[in-house]
């Protein structure tokens, strides 16, 4: 059931929230609910439920413990400081989950939760995550980031799989990129490939490598990217362009952990973390025949969803003074501010190619202001004097 199927929660209605890779463990309850005042709604994974708990308000939130994304005590903690008042039940079994319905039926229904506003002292949840302070790299405390920092600063001590979502410019990189940095496997290689920039026929040999004279041109063997991340990070960006080939042979290297080379007998075991990215809707992709439904389950296990621009726009200002004082240590140049005029007028901007575009925009106005000191909106308006 979707969230925007069901109403919000009142003095009538209590709202549930289940989350559980197991289908028939949330039947248990959506099927005992059906015909009462209570809504259930589920989720089916950590990250699906954490994502659904910041969007809607919940009651009662159950946990299946046997999450396959997250640690489910981790969730089910994120959950009590994050919302006052939230009843988390972890549950084991599906005997369990009918357990619980039962009891749930019984019982009066509670208050629906609201986010707290001082966390709770003494809390054993670590405050790297809790705080949800920037990630590497990254500027800005409107809720939508906020959310996306807390989601990865949960996933990223673990190995697994991670896509993120958002348009073109929202800084899909950079989060890969921090969620390496806060692994683990930060002290080896990130290696990125960009699926949508190496020509179909030489892609095969990019990701796992060939042997000499496997093709015309081999002159030498070489090792490919996938062999390349070993004990780091593969990053595949722009997956949604990736060839229905390709994703035949990506998916058995996700299932198996191993890379033949093209041209060679040889099988390596490799142990690399992969983090996807794409600006196109994998699932209707998926419903077009272009991308395999297998690959999708097998890469979205983990999915953060990057906000556009335009829905962090408190956040223009810090990004843009970032951008700055980064061209002024580059050019080895005295400290430069935008004027408040500037930000006013680079707040009418629609901000299409988001973060990427805002970057750019401080450059070329970098440039334009020359020797002045502070960059004024004439360096950043176009000719017809409209934001950018």
């Amino acid at each position: 059931m979707s969230s925007s199927a069901v109403p919000a929660a009142s003095a009538e209605h209590v709202r549930l929230l289940v989350a559980s890779p197991d289908p028939d463990f949330r039947k248990v309850f959506t099927t005992r609910f059906a015909d009462s005042s209570e809504f259930v709604e589920e989720a089916v994974s950590g990250a699906h439920a954490l994502t659904k708990l910041e969007s809607n308000p919940f009651d009662i939130f159950v946990i299946h413990r046997n999450l396959q994304d997250l640690d489910s005590k981790e969730v089910a903690e994120s959950a009590r400081r994050r919302f006052a008042g939230l009843d988390v039940r972890l549950i084991d079994s599906r005997a369990g989950a009918e357990q619980i319905s039962d009891e749930l039926c019984r019982q009066p229904s509670p208050k629906a939760q609201q986010p707290e506003a001082t966390p709770k002292s003494g809390s054993s949840f670590p405050r790297s995550v809790s705080d949800a302070g920037p990630l590497p790299g990254m500027v800005g405390k409107a809720h939508a980031i906020q959310h996306v920092y807390r989601l990865s600063r949960l996933v990223a001590p673990r190995d697994t799989t991670v896509l993120i979502t958002g348009e073109t410019g929202t800084g899909k990189e950079v989060v890969a990129r921090a969620i390496h940095e806060l692994s683990p496997r930060a002290n080896n290689q990130f290696v990125v490939v960009n699926c949508a920039a190496i020509p179909e026929t030489l892609l095969e040999a990019e990701l796992f490598g060939h042997a000499r004279g496997a093709f015309t041109g081999a002159v030498q063997a070489r090792i490919g990217r996938i062999h390349m991340a070993h004990g780091g990070t593969l990053f595949l960006d722009e997956i949604g362009d990736l060839p229905l080939g390709m994703q035949a042979k990506l998916l058995r290297f996700l299932q198996d952990g191993e890379v033949q080379r093209l041209g060679s007998a040889e099988v390596f075991r490799v142990d690399v973390r992969v983090i996807c990215a794409t600006n196109v809707n994998l699932l209707e992709c998926v419903k077009r025949k272009q991308f395999r439904q297998d690959l999708y389950y097998r890469i979205a296990v983990f999915p953060i969803e990057l906000p556009p621009l335009r829905e962090r726009t408190d956040d223009l200002g810090p990004l843009a003074d970032k951008f700055l004082a980064e061209l002024c240590r580059t050019a080895g140049v005295r400290p430069k501010k935008i004027s408040a005029s500037s930000l006013a007028f680079l707040r009418q901007a629609h901000w299409a190619g988001n973060v990427r575009e805002l970057q750019h925009a401080v450059e070329r106005a970098f440039i334009l202001a020359g020797e002045e000191p502070q960059l004024h909106v004439e360096h950043f308006s176009r000719t017809d004097d409209s934001p950018l």
